[in-house]
């Protein structure tokens, strides 16, 4: 079970990383290498997204069958492991929103850096055409 949880956390740590580098001040060359290859990844990337839905809604359905250990009932020893239970899930819904969001986050960053790139092109083109410059 553990498993799926380290490969979410590996893959958010590398869309930190991969944030982190595209949100750094490179020369613009660079900047367009480093956006093309990222975007090429992106695509087959994409399957983090329906990877972390379908653990929150995982998490969701052992939240609402979750036993309840709210009597007196209840030893120590398991209203420990109810409570770490819990923390467990709740550490893992942050992780799952992180991945979505980094995901998201990368995506917008290439889309404006290419959008950045198009509008420059843009106005090289309208410069040449009525200045012929």
């Amino acid at each position: 079970m553990a498993l799926q949880w380290l490969i979410l956390s590996y893959v958010v740590a590398a869309e930190v990383v991969i944030a982190v580098i595209l949100t750094l001040p490179y020369p613009m060359l660079l900047k367009k290498r480093i956006v093309s290859l990222v975007s090429l990844i992106l695509q087959p990337a994409a399957s983090i997204v329906a990877f972390a839905g379908f653990q929150l809604l995982d998490l969701y359905w052992k939240n609402e069958h979750r036993l309840m250990c709210s009597s007196e009932v209840c030893t120590a020893t398991e209203r420990d492991r109810y409570e770490k239970s819990i923390y467990k899930a709740q550490r893992n819904v942050v992780l799952c929103a992180a991945g979505i969001l980094l995901y998201w986050c990368i995506f917008r960053i290439c889309k404006y850096n290419k959008d950045l790139d198009y509008l420059e092109e843009l106005e090289k083109r309208c410069r040449y055409y009525y200045f012929g410059l």
